[in-house]
C-alpha cells in the first residue's frame, strides 16, 4: 500500500513527478475562487451562528432574495513556474479575460526582473483562457499557449498543489476580521513561500533557489 505522502489526495493515484528543465520553459496559470470574509470574521473561525451575524452586519453588500448580503468572491490569479515553483499571484474581484491578460502582462515583467523569460503557458479550459484576447496576448508576448485536457485538472497539478499550500499558509491560516486584511497579508506570505519556505520538489530549498541570473544572486 502506498504511503499517503506518495499519493495525490484528490485522486488517490501515485504522484508522478516531472518538471521542465529550466525556468520559464513552462508556467501554469489558474484562478482560485475564495468566498469573501465578512467584517468580524468568517464561520470557519467564529462559528456558523456568529459568522452569519457578521455576514448580515457587513455593510455595502447587495441583498439576496433571502435578505442575506452577497459577499461575493475573491479570485486568486496565479502564474507558477514549472521548473522552480516560483509563484506570482494577484487577487481580483473577477476572472474575466481582461483581468487574466493584465495579470499575465505583469507576471511576464515580474519574472523578467528575475532573469526568467516565459516561453509557454499552460491553462485549463476556462472562458478567459479560451478567449481571442488571451490567444492574441500570448502571440504578442511570444508565448505559446497550451490547455489541459478537459476534466483532467491533475495536468495542471503544480498550480493546484500550490493552492493547497496557499490555503493552509494564507487563505485560512488565521482569523481575518475583514476581506481586505486577508488580501493585505498575501504579499508577505508569498515572499515567504518564494524566498524562505523549503519546498520538497526543490530539494527542501525555497523555490527562488532554482532561479538563475537573479540580480544580486551571486553577490
Amino acid at each position: 500500500m502506498n504511503r499517503l505522502s506518495y499519493v495525490d489526495r484528490a485522486t488517490g493515484e501515485p504522484i508522478r513527478r516531472y518538471e521542465h528543465d529550466h525556468p520559464g520553459s513552462l508556467v501554469h496559470v489558474d484562478v482560485k475562487k475564495l468566498g469573501n470574509i465578512p467584517d468580524g470574521g468568517g464561520w470557519r473561525f467564529v462559528g456558523r451562528l456568529q459568522g452569519e451575524r457578521n455576514r448580515a452586519a457587513t455593510p455595502g453588500k447587495p441583498k439576496s432574495k433571502w435578505h442575506n448580503p452577497k459577499l461575493g468572491y475573491a479570485f486568486v490569479h496565479t502564474v507558477i513556474d514549472d521548473h522552480s515553483r516560483v509563484a506570482y499571484t494577484e487577487v481580483h474581484d473577477d476572472e474575466t479575460a481582461i483581468t487574466a491578460v493584465a495579470v499575465l502582462h505583469r507576471a511576464v515583467e515580474w519574472f523578467a526582473d528575475r532573469g526568467v523569460t516565459i516561453e509557454r503557458v499552460l491553462s485549463d479550459n476556462g472562458g478567459a483562457y479560451r478567449s481571442h484576447l488571451w490567444r492574441d496576448t500570448c502571440e504578442a508576448l511570444s508565448i505559446t499557449p497550451k490547455r489541459t485536457r478537459p476534466y483532467r485538472p491533475q495536468t495542471n497539478g503544480k498550480v493546484e498543489r500550490f493552492y493547497r499550500t496557499m490555503a493552509d499558509g494564507w487563505a485560512y491560516a488565521r482569523c481575518y476580521t475583514t476581506e481586505q486584511e486577508r488580501r493585505d497579508a498575501l504579499p508577505d506570505w508569498l515572499h515567504q513561500y518564494n524566498e524562505h519556505r523549503p519546498h520538497t520538489a526543490c530539494g527542501n530549498q525555497p523555490p527562488s533557489s532554482r532561479l538563475i541570473n537573479v540580480p544580486g544572486q551571486y553577490i
